[in-house]
C-alpha cells in the first residue's frame, strides 16, 4: 500500500502548466501573469487636481489662515485674499490652460492643472465664488495635485511575472494602457462518469438506476479549484465508443477524471481501454475514505489521468486530496495545498489505523478564545461514508495521521479549510 505522500508526489511529478496565452484583461483575474508588464509613459500622464477646488500659484496664497489648514501654523497667517477666477476646467479638459499671476481656475478631480499652477485650494477653504473666490486659507506648493508619474514612470514595472493577477492589478493594467496580457491559463480538465446504473438529472431513474453524481460534483470542485471545466457526463462502457470519447478529451485537456472506474467487472473493462492509451495503474493508498484510485499518463502529451470511486464522497475526497493539488501546481501556485490549522475536537474520531483519514467535519472558533474547535460529522469506521448530505455540511476535513486510531475529546488535529460557502 501506496503512502498519501508517495501518490501525490508521482501526480505532482507529473504537473504540466499550459502554455502562456494573451487574454483581455477582464479575464486575467484570478491568473498568473507571465510577463514583465512594463510601462512606456508616465501615470498620471499630466499633473492633475486630487479634489474638486481651486488651482492657485501658492505664492499667492501665502501666509493666508493657517497654512494647510495646521491651527499650529496660525501665529503666521495673514487675512483672507480675494483671487479672480478665470474659468472653470472640467476632468478630460483638452484644450490647455494658463494661470496669470494672483488668478485662481475652478477645477474638478482630475482635471488638467493650468501652466504655472502649482496647488489646488479645497473649496472648503474658500467662499465658493464663481467670478471672484475669497480665500480663506492658504496651501503649499504640490498641495492635492498628482504630480506627471506620481503612480508610475517610464520603464517601471506594472505587474510583475508571477503575480496573480486581482482587481488592483487589472486596475493597474487598464491605467497603463494595456487591453491584453500574457498569463498562464487555467488547465482544462475533462470530467466524465461510468456505470451501467447512471442515468442523468434530466432522467428519471429507474428499478437500480442511481443519478450520475459525479460528474457534476467533481465539475464543481475543479472549478473551485481553478480549472476550466468540460463536463463530459455518462460514457457508454462499449469500448470503442468509450475509446473514441476519452481519445477526444485527452486531446483537449490537461487533466482527465473519470469516476466509476475502480471496481467491479464495468470498471476491468475501461482499465483495458485506457491500457491501450498508455500507462495507467489502480492501486491502494494509505487514506480513506477513497483507498483504491487509479492514475497513469495517456496519449501521445501523457496526459494525467484519474480513476476515481463510484462513491460520491470518496470520488470528492480523492479529488481534494490528489488532484485539486495538481490543478493550483499548473496555474503556478506556490502553495496548492489547503490552508491547515491545529483544532481542539469537540468529540472524539475515530479512524482506521495504517491509513490517513480525510474526515468530514465542520470547523469552529471559540469567540472568548480564538481557539479553533471541530465537529466530525461522520465517515468514521462503522458510519455511512457516502453520505453526501454531511458532505454538504461540512466545511472542513479533519486528517488524522497513519499511525493514530482515535482522537479523544479535547485533544488536538490537523484541519484543512474547505472552500468558504457564499
Amino acid at each position: 500500500m501506496r503512502s498519501v505522500e508517495e501518490q501525490q508526489s508521482r501526480v505532482a511529478a507529473a504537473a504540466v502548466a499550459p502554455r502562456p496565452i494573451h487574454v483581455a484583461i477582464a479575464e486575467a483575474q484570478g491568473l498568473m501573469c507571465a510577463e514583465e508588464v512594463v510601462t512606456e509613459a508616465p501615470m498620471p500622464g499630466f499633473d492633475q487636481a486630487a479634489i474638486d477646488g481651486y488651482a492657485v500659484r501658492s505664492v499667492d496664497v501665502l501666509g493666508v489662515g493657517s497654512i494647510g489648514g495646521d491651527p499650529e501654523e496660525a501665529d503666521s497667517a495673514g487675512g483672507p485674499v480675494s483671487l479672480p477666477v478665470m474659468g472653470f476646467i472640467e476632468a478630460g479638459a483638452r484644450t490647455p490652460s494658463r494661470l496669470q499671476p494672483r488668478q485662481a481656475a475652478r477645477v474638478q478631480t482630475g482635471a488638467p492643472m493650468p501652466t504655472l499652477a502649482d496647488a489646488v485650494l479645497p473649496l472648503r477653504w474658500t467662499d465658493g465664488g464663481d467670478t471672484r473666490v475669497q480665500v480663506l486659507r492658504g496651501v503649499r506648493s504640490g498641495a492635492y495635485v498628482r504630480r506627471t508619474g506620481d503612480d508610475v514612470q517610464p520603464g517601471d514595472v506594472a505587474v510583475r511575472a508571477g503575480t496573480i493577477i486581482g482587481a488592483a492589478q487589472v486596475g493597474l493594467l487598464a491605467a497603463v494602457g494595456r487591453e491584453r496580457v500574457l498569463v498562464h491559463p487555467r488547465p482544462r480538465l475533462s470530467v466524465m462518469s461510468v456505470g451501467g446504473e447512471l442515468v442523468d438529472v434530466a432522467r428519471t431513474p429507474g428499478n437500480g438506476q442511481v443519478y450520475d453524481v459525479n460528474s457534476y460534483a467533481l465539475a464543481a470542485a475543479g472549478r473551485d479549484a481553478g480549472a476550466e471545466v468540460t463536463r463530459v457526463g455518462i460514457v457508454d462502457s462499449d469500448p470503442q465508443k468509450l475509446r473514441e470519447v476519452i481519445e477526444g478529451q485527452l486531446a483537449r485537456s490537461e487533466i482527465v477524471v473519470i469516476a466509476g472506474a475502480v471496481g467491479g467487472a464495468a470498471a476491468e473493462s475501461v482499465r483495458a481501454v485506457l491500457g491501450e492509451l498508455g500507462e495507467m495503474e489502480v492501486s491502494r493508498i494509505a487514506m480513506h475514505p477513497g483507498s483504491v484510485q487509479g492514475f497513469g499518463q495517456l496519449g501521445d502529451e501523457r496526459v494525467p489521468t484519474f480513476l476515481l470511486p463510484a462513491n460520491p464522497v470518496s470520488a470528492l475526497v480523492v479529488f481534494e486530496v490528489m488532484i485539486r493539488p495538481l490543478i493550483r501546481l499548473s496555474l503556478g501556485k506556490r502553495q496548492p495545498m489547503r490552508r491547515m490549522v491545529r483544532a481542539r475536537a469537540l468529540s472524539p474520531i475515530t479512524s482506521v489505523a495504517g491509513r490517513t483519514g480525510y474526515l468530514r467535519g465542520q470547523l469552529m472558533r471559540d469567540k472568548d478564545t480564538d481557539e479553533y474547535l471541530v465537529q466530525a460529522l461522520g465517515g468514521t469506521p462503522g458510519e455511512s461514508s457516502h453520505l453526501l448530505a454531511t458532505l454538504a455540511e461540512a466545511n472542513c476535513l479533519v486528517v488524522v495521521p497513519d499511525e493514530v486510531d482515535q482522537i479523544r475529546t479535547g485533544e488536538s488535529v490537523d484541519v484543512a479549510f474547505l472552500a468558504q460557502r457564499g
